[in-house]
């Protein structure tokens, strides 16, 4: 159309190939042969996606979780027991289609040998009517995760979750690492440089249990990077949606609430996934890891059924719907349990 109006222009040949950037030849085509009606191509309809069917339930988990974030693992966790099939990347696009990306440079993380190394840490964890906090640990080699939903952070509830952690991975590692938690730390470099005031309770607890404490320098998230990694995950992973699906249905998060949900959630989900860094899972690589970390005192064997709160252990059907507390002091529900397996049943 456009060589014909200029050509009626008054425009040569010459000059219409010049100015359009085409040969001549061409020129000539379309001036010779006759008018034809443009040809245009079908429209095809667009692909249904797979993850199509399940975008109103995806917005409306956003819009009533608001405005706590719930990250993509969670959301494919949801869909893929409604049947969803695709892959998460797919959901993760879309995600940012939705909400857009708000992602934290990656941290660069160090390597330790097995069996060396374990790190601390606090999380708050919000969406009760109170804040509560979360006690998380990670062994550096296997990527073990344990967690502790806590009401405080006292000394004695530190020493009791250090407990705990031990007799879940099994073992106890040659260092622990920590931040200035004054639970362990009194004062840094208090007799010369790394040499450090620490809490006279705790100080004599590790060395009965045989660790070595260790802090992480200030302003240095790269030494207790996996550690600060997780705290986010189990706030992510397991706190908030539990949390949301609680609160959607008018009832509220507790301690003993979040610690009856949060043993099943380690060892069916957190340290059964595959890690981002070592391509494996942490239950697998804690296997490797037991025979390096240090035999529990016996004067610290805890009256927990090892068999329901390890990581590795094969349970029996009946057994999965036993309740195993991770204290010594049983406490009852704020809410019958029967509500939670409904709401959560309902939820999936």
């Amino acid at each position: 159309m456009t060589i014909k109006i200029l050509h009626q222009q008054g425009l040569s040949q010459r000059a219409i190939a010049k100015q359009l950037g085409i040969s001549r030849n061409t020129v000539k085509k379309y001036l010779t042969t006759a008018q034809e009606k443009p040809v245009y191509s079908k429209r095809t309809r667009k692909k249904p996606m797979k993850l199509d069917p399940y975008k109103t339930y995806i917005q409306e988990r956003i819009s009533k979780a608001s405005p706590i974030h719930l990250s993509a693992v969670v959301i494919m966790r949801e869909i893929k027991e409604q049947g969803y099939t695709g892959g998460i990347s797919r959901l993760r696009q879309y995600l940012v289609e939705l909400r857009g990306s708000n992602q934290a440079p990656p941290v660069v993380r160090f390597e330790t040998d097995p069996g060396k190394q374990m790190q601390v840490d606090w999380g708050q964890m919000r969406g009760g009517k109170h804040p509560l906090h979360a006690f998380v640990c990670v062994l550096g080699y296997s990527r073990a995760l344990f967690v502790r939903i806590t009401d405080n952070m006292r000394y004695e509830t530190l020493q009791e979750c250090h407990d705990l952690a031990f007799e879940y991975f099994q073992g106890i590692p040659q260092q622990v690492w920590y931040d200035n938690m004054k639970t362990v730390v009194i004062e840094r470099d208090a007799y010369g440089e790394g040499k450090h005031r620490f809490n006279q309770g705790f100080y004599q607890y590790a060395k009965t249990m045989g660790f070595v404490p260790k802090l992480c320098r200030p302003y240095r998230p790269q030494t207790k990077g996996k550690v600060e990694r997780m705290v986010r995950y189990v706030r992510d992973n397991f706190y908030r949606p539990l949390s949301t699906l609680l609160t959607s249905s008018g009832l509220s998060m507790d301690v003993e609430t979040a610690n009856l949900k949060l043993l099943p959630w380690l060892n069916d989900i957190a340290n059964q996934r595959i890690h981002d860094t070592v391509k494996e899972k942490p239950a697998d690589r804690l296997n490797k890891e037991q025979p390096y970390l240090q035999t529990l005192p016996v004067a610290h064997q805890l009256s927990i059924n090892t068999l329901a709160t390890h990581p590795n252990s094969t349970r029996s059907d009946s057994d999965k719907d036993s309740v195993i507390p991770l204290s010594h002091d049983s406490q009852p529900l704020h809410h019958d349990l029967s509500i939670y397996d409904a709401l959560l049943q309902e939820a999936l």
